[in-house]
């Protein structure tokens, strides 16, 4: 139990159990599953967390509520990492309202088919009042999930964010945040940029003063820094002005042209390089660091007239996750008939805004004079490329709506006029009972 600030609690858990998450991303520091509790006149609990950890989060929850009782567990997010518990959960407390909106409901009947006795349907930027506390819920419909919605609290200015600002690692071990939260993104989020760019649009005028994501730190500090990355992230900009060599390598010749080619382009004066062997480093962070830097070089042999599996496979991650916006030059190597540079292209041709460079360089089994030269050329090639980014995207005004706010029980209603008919979906009261705020 933490305080992350006044009346809102951190419920979450640590999970040093896992080795895989989601069955295939290493997390040699564990994973975080976050939970919060806002306690006003009425009791919010923000979602349940892993199936293996329902002990210690309950203990948590009670450590908080004492003898108290939630009124609502809202669910943010379905993924089974942070819904698995739901049900027992109602089993201790049956008369708590799961709010959530209908795709939410659907996914809940999915995974659990069992019937739902007290439910608050919500709609985008549907306001909850919790006495003290105004909810605002944000839908975010695949960030990453189609039924993601998030919660902006009014009165503390907290942004409950489901997946969006986590990262990889339990929060008993200190790390820096940038590394894990962008293999993170990449990994799991990096195919929507799209979406997240909606959400930051959706978002772009609230004043938010603390960040609490289902994974990862509550972030309560430089938040401008953890928006800024999640602009640059999700329109595909380069966050390193510098290249990054991603080689495969059979009998070490096309491994040895790869780090002299690294070694041009420091004499050459390149800001920054770095090198991956993707037979031996994580895919995941393969793939973060193409996306961190402006300028890729891929290395590979020519396999089965294809290329390379391990080349193969982080292509089709990069292709995956909307590649873009980055030059990019090629080394191929193959004893008879090589084909890699052919391959390649085909396989970008369709990725929006990238510079490939033409004049690859090939290799025919091992490096000779003439391919020493190409590989200066190339240097050269890759540090006078240009490419021409998109503009940075702008922040824009949010639209301000007329609330109706129930004189019984406080729910607030956003639109020109209440709909014919309407009752509270809280209290049952009719359109009488609201007023105007």
């Amino acid at each position: 139990m933490k305080l992350v600030n006044k009346d809102t609690y951190y419920v979450g858990v640590n999970d040093h159990q896992i080795d895989l998450f989601e069955g295939h991303y290493i997390v040699p520091n564990g994973m975080a599953y976050n939970s919060y509790i806002i306690k006003d006149e009425c009791i919010a609990i923000f979602d349940s967390v892993d199936k293996n950890f329902f002990e210690p989060w309950m203990k948590n929850i009670k450590e908080v509520l004492g003898n108290e009782k939630p009124t609502y567990l809202i669910i943010q997010h379905m993924e089974p990492d942070h819904s698995a518990n739901i049900m027992r959960f109602l089993e201790v407390y049956p008369d708590t309202f799961l709010v959530g909106n209908a795709k939410t409901f659907k996914m809940l009947d999915q995974f659990f088919h069992k019937e739902i006795k007290h439910k608050l349907v919500v709609n985008d930027l549907d306001t909850l009042n919790l006495g003290n506390h105004i909810l605002r819920f944000v839908f975010a419909p695949m960030v990453h999930w189609p039924e993601v919605m998030m919660t902006y609290d009014e009165s503390s200015k907290t942004f409950f964010s489901a997946d969006a600002f986590g990262k990889f690692g339990a929060l008993d071990v200190e790390e820096e945040w940038d590394c894990e939260a962008r293999r993170y993104y990449f990994g799991i989020v990096g195919k929507y940029g799209a979406q997240v760019q909606m959400l930051l649009k959706k978002v772009a005028n609230y004043e938010i003063k603390v960040i609490c994501p289902l994974h990862g730190p509550v972030l309560d500090k430089d938040l401008e820094h953890y928006l800024g990355q999640y602009n640059t992230w999700s329109s595909y900009r380069p966050e390193v002005e510098g290249v990054a060599i991603f080689y495969t390598s059979v009998y070490g010749h096309t491994k040895e042209a790869a780090y002299l080619l690294q070694k041009k382009l420091e004499a050459k004066g390149c800001p920054k390089t770095t090198i991956v062997d993707l037979a031996r480093e994580d895919m995941a962070e393969s793939v973060e660091d193409a996306f961190k830097y402006s300028h890729i070089v891929l290395a590979t042999t020519t396999f089965n007239m294809g290329i390379f599996p391990f080349m193969n496979d982080f292509i089709h991650q990069l292709v995956e996750r909307n590649y873009s916006n980055r030059i990019i030059g090629v080394i191929e190597n193959g004893s008879w008939a090589p084909n890699a540079f052919k391959v390649i292209k085909d396989k970008l041709a369709n990725q929006k805004n990238l510079v490939i460079i033409p004049d690859a360089v090939t290799i025919v089994s091992a490096m000779d004079k003439d391919s020493d030269a190409k590989l200066n050329k190339l240097a050269d090639d890759i540090l006078s490329a240009k490419i021409e980014l998109p503009e940075e995207p702008k922040k824009v005004v949010e639209e301000k709506k007329t609330k109706w706010v129930c004189k019984i029980c406080g729910y607030t209603y956003e639109g020109e006029k209440l709909p014919d008919g309407f009752t509270c979906p809280i209290c049952k009261h009719p359109a009488s009972d609201f007023e105007k705020e």
